[in-house]
């Protein structure tokens, strides 16, 4: 029984460590206060206190929980599949410029309606107020 266990245990924590890893092109990007411009609907650049820079890859469902996967990674750009349940799913690819600027390439389904844009963000400074909670 408790050879089980363990080898349960050694099957399930590998990949899930897999999903609350932070891929590679993001390693040296960090949270901070980021100005985002070409959002849908808006003229002017949106700015944003973001803990986790992966949350910026689920824009179009920021403050939803929803479920990530790594499609591919490497060391300048990653791919991130999405799912948020009734609200929607997306795909964004994240190109990292410099750890400071980044290229978001997203889309998918909103709402059910569907989305495609692209998004510039810049990392600006540090957050002024507490952080918002990434998405899960």
């Amino acid at each position: 029984m408790q050879g089980r266990l363990i080898l349960a245990l050694t099957t399930i924590l590998p990949a899930t460590a897999l999903f609350a890893a932070q891929p590679s092109a993001l390693a040296n990007v960090a949270g901070g206060l980021w100005e985002i411009t070409g959002a849908p609907g808006t003229r002017a650049p949106v700015r944003q206190c973001v803990r986790n820079v992966l949350a910026l890859a689920q824009y179009e469902h920021r403050g939803r929980n929803c479920s990530r996967s790594i499609i591919s990674d490497s060391a300048s750009s990653t791919k991130i599949n999405y799912k948020c349940g009734s609200a929607g799913f997306g795909e964004s690819e994240v190109d990292v410029i410099t750890p400071r600027s980044l290229r978001i390439s997203t889309q998918g389904i909103s709402d059910q309606l569907p989305f495609n844009y692209v998004l510039q963000a810049r990392r600006v400074g540090e957050c002024t107020k507490a952080p918002e909670s990434a998405p899960h």
